[in-house]
Parts: C-alpha cells; sequence; structure tokens
C-alpha cells in the first residue's frame, strides 16, 4: 500500500498514479483510512483548532439572540451585511458542489471519481450554513416556522412574494436533494466498509446504513439508472436555486440589482466559486489522508481549466453590468457605476475584480495549472474575492440609493467579523468528522477507473 501511496503519475493513467494497482490495494488504500489507520496528528490539530471556531460561532450566536442584531454594523441603510453576503456565498459554494459532481457525471469524465464526494459533502454542510443565516438576520429568530405553509389556527400563510420564502423553500428542497444524492453515491461503499469491518460495532453501523447492498447485477442496474437519473434533475434544480437567490436582489426596484442578468450570472459566479471550494478542500484530502495515488496533479490540471473558463465569463458578466448601466441612461445606475470604482468601497471592488478576473488568467500556463500550491493560492483568492462580490453587491447599492439623504456606509463590528469566520471552522469541523466515518473518495468508482485504464 505504501507503494501505491508514493507511486509517480503515469502519463498514461493520468487519474490513478499507480501502474499496477490492483482493485484490493484500491479499496485498501481508501478503507483502511478509515477503520484500521488511527487518526493522526493534522486530524487532532485541524480539528481542535476547527472546535474554537465553532465555539466562537456559538458565542456570537448567543450574543446576537440575547442582544438584537443592533451588535452588527447594520443601520436603517444598509439593512443587509454581512450576514446576508455571508448566506449567498455559502449557498453558492453548495449550489456548485452538486452542480459539478452532476455535470462531471452526466458528460462521464473519468477524473469525477476522485473528487465528486467531496463536492456532494460540500453542499451539505455549505447549504446547512447557508440556511442559519437568513434566520439569525430575522428580527424575531423563534418565529422562523413561519416561513413554512403549516395549517394553523391563524389561517396565516406565507406572503409568497417574499424572498424569504423563496429563501427557505430554496434551501429546504436542495438540501434534501444534495442528501439523497449523496446517499445514493455512498451505498456501494457503506457496504464495502460493512464487509471490512473488522468490530461489531462498525459491521452494524455500516450494514444498517448500505440498506442490504450486495452488489448483484440487478442493484448495480437500478443504482445506476436512479443515479443518472438524479443528476439529470440535478442541474436545472441547481439552477433554479441560485436563480432565486440572484432574485432576492433583481426583483428590487434598486439601482445596479434590478438586472435581468443576476439570475444567470449568480449561477456562473455559483459553479466558480464551488469549485475554487472543491480544489481546496481535494488538495487538503490529498495531504491529509495521503491519498496522492488517487488524486493526481491531472485533477488539479483539471479543474484549473474550468476555474479558468469560469473566470472569463464572470469577467464578460462584470462588463455586461457595466456596459447596460450605461447604455441604460439612468441617472441612479451611472451614478453607482461610478461609485463602484471611485467610492468608499472601491478599493475593495478593484480587490475584487483582481481576485476574480486577473489571477485565474495565471491558470492559462500550463506550469502553474499542474502546481497544486498555486492552484490552491488561487482558489483561495477566487473564494475571497467571491464574498467580496456578494458584500459589495449589498453594500454599494444599499449606501448609494436613489435618495441622497439616506447615504451612508456599513461598518462591520466585532461580532460581524465572528459570524464571518466562525462559520469556515463550522465546515471544516463537519468535513473533518465526515472523513473519519465515511470514505473520502468512492472506492467503487475508482475501481472501475482501474479497468478502464487496465491499471487493475
Amino acid at each position: 500500500m505504501s507503494v501505491i501511496a508514493s507511486a509517480p503519475a503515469n502519463p498514461a493513467h493520468p487519474w490513478i498514479a499507480a501502474d499496477h494497482a490492483s482493485y484490493g490495494e484500491v479499496t485498501a488504500l481508501i478503507a483502511d483510512s478509515v477503520l484500521l489507520r488511527p487518526a493522526g496528528w493534522r486530524w487532532w490539530i485541524a480539528l481542535g483548532v476547527s472546535g474554537l471556531f465553532v465555539l466562537a460561532t456559538m458565542v456570537a450566536i448567543y450574543v446576537l439572540f440575547t442582544e438584537g442584531i443592533g451588535v452588527w454594523g447594520v443601520n436603517s441603510t444598509v439593512v443587509w451585511g454581512y450576514a446576508i453576503a455571508s448566506y449567498v456565498w455559502w449557498i453558492a459554494i453548495g449550489s456548485g458542489g452538486t452542480l459539478i459532481s452532476a455535470m462531471l457525471l452526466i458528460t462521464r469524465q473519468r477524473w469525477r471519481a476522485s473528487v465528486n464526494r467531496f463536492a456532494e459533502t460540500m453542499t451539505i454542510f455549505a447549504v446547512s450554513i447557508s440556511g442559519l443565516f437568513p434566520i439569525l438576520h430575522l428580527g424575531r429568530p423563534q418565529y422562523f416556522y413561519w416561513l413554512a405553509p403549516y395549517p394553523n389556527t391563524m389561517l396565516l400563510w406565507p406572503q409568497w412574494r417574499s424572498a424569504l420564502v423563496w429563501d427557505f423553500w430554496a434551501i429546504v428542497s436542495y438540501l434534501l436533494f444534495s442528501l439523497l444524492f449523496l446517499y445514493i453515491g455512498l451505498l456501494p461503499d457503506l457496504a464495502t466498509m460493512r464487509d471490512r469491518a473488522t468490530t461489531v460495532y462498525g459491521q452494524v453501523f455500516y450494514g444498517a446504513f448500505a440498506l442490504g447492498w450486495r452488489g448483484s447485477a440487478h442493484h448495480w442496474r437500478c443504482y445506476e439508472t436512479f443515479q443518472i437519473t438524479l443528476a439529470a434533475l440535478a442541474v436545472p434544480l441547481v439552477v433554479s436555486v441560485h436563480s432565486i437567490v440572484g432574485l432576492d436582489f433583481a426583483a428590487s426596484l434598486m439601482p445596479g440589482w434590478q438586472e435581468t442578468i443576476f439570475p444567470p450570472y449568480f449561477v456562473v459566479g455559483a459553479l466558480f466559486s464551488g469549485f475554487a471550494s472543491v480544489a481546496i478542500l481535494t488538495a487538503l484530502v490529498r495531504w491529509g489522508l495521503r491519498l496522492e495515488a488517487v488524486i493526481t496533479v491531472h485533477h488539479f490540471n483539471a479543474m484549473a481549466k474550468i476555474l479558468l473558463l469560469a473566470s472569463v465569463v464572470m469577467t464578460c458578466s462584470y462588463a455586461t453590468e457595466w456596459f447596460m448601466a450605461w447604455y441604460a441612461g439612468a441617472a441612479a445606475d451611472r451614478s453607482l457605476l461610478v461609485f463602484l470604482f471611485t467610492g468608499s468601497y472601491a478599493p475593495l471592488y478593484w480587490m475584487q475584480l483582481s481576485f476574480n478576473c486577473l489571477l485565474p488568467q495565471a491558470l492559462w500556463f500550463p506550469r502553474v495549472r499542474r502546481s497544486i500550491l498555486c492552484v490552491v493560492l488561487i482558489a483561495i483568492g477566487i473564494n475571497i474575492g467571491m464574498w467580496l462580490e456578494r458584500i459589495l453587491i449589498i453594500w454599494n447599492t444599499l449606501s448609494h440609493g436613489y435618495a441622497v439623504s439616506l447615504w451612508r456606509l456599513f461598518y462591520p463590528t466585532l461580532w460581524d467579523w465572528i459570524l464571518l469566520v466562525g462559520p469556515v471552522g463550522l465546515f471544516v469541523f463537519f468535513f473533518l468528522c465526515f472523513v473519519r466515518l465515511v470514505p473520502a473518495v468512492p472506492m467503487n468508482e475508482l475501481r472501475k477507473l482501474c479497468r478502464e485504464e487496465h491499471v487493475a
């Protein structure tokens, strides 16, 4: 097994680094990291650090619930702040995760085998975290269940014209679908873990979730049909979900928001930030679990190409926004456009353009795409840039609306910063727990890849 983990990449077999890896070796490499290999110092340090962020998040939520949203920097003009920007950012990462996995499955991309579980797992945790922010932003969060149209004695139904109701159903429907999509893909691996478990607890735990999977021809036929059907449903679902998030802004009458480009623009942004997050997670899991044999440089090269394409599309989207603001001739839109480049938030706007438009252009060079460190650093820059885009969409419009007398800026407080950074640790904490219970990459798909590349 040590040989397969350290084998160099073979150009003839780009997606599995080993030249002579058998089915058993691939299975052992992935399953034993969960069943037999104890958690190393890297995992424990990461868990401890992320636990501190989780604690900080809990404290910030407690202060928010006891003191009210006045502890944030929101004011009578900029009524949205870090919470809503983070909501859009997290749900974009989640939307990008399932969209990536589904599209790669439909297009039969063989390198999907090593990264799809990161993307699908990322979706579950990111969407769950994103759902917290609209609730935290409510003046009375204890009544969040009013968003659901349940029968009650007052015959009170939700206002379907409210963006809050749209967000509620977008998050719930997408989270349930993503859980199903991930779980179906896990079934063969859970059965493998059941059969390889050396303890009664492991056999019962994995056996219960494997749902009696035996690997028969009938099971595989149903599995593959259902999985490809879910993938086909996932693409329009993701597009509709993140289009709803874009309509939260586009359905308003504010300058800079009332644009038809927002729904597709938000979908491309979700793919952009989602793929950047997958690249970061892939590098971390590859390093932490020593999976160099099944996650090669070629995977990062492929992801870098998609990031480059998404960056070009995002740049065109920004240019379209600028052109339409000028071409429409509305004084408020033109004034907002000038404010973007020269106003109080202009340094952040230039930073956003640098991270989202200029930095990814380095990926035109093959040497950069094949450097894992370079790809990860660019991916981190993209995620920072995409968060800046979300917050600046809010700040620029609300700080520079129609009424000049209402122009004022947003000044974040300590609790804004904690609820910005804390959920990142919460995400890492969940992900670390997940990889200690479930195979980080799908064994069944990698074994199939072994056969296709004539490695076995």
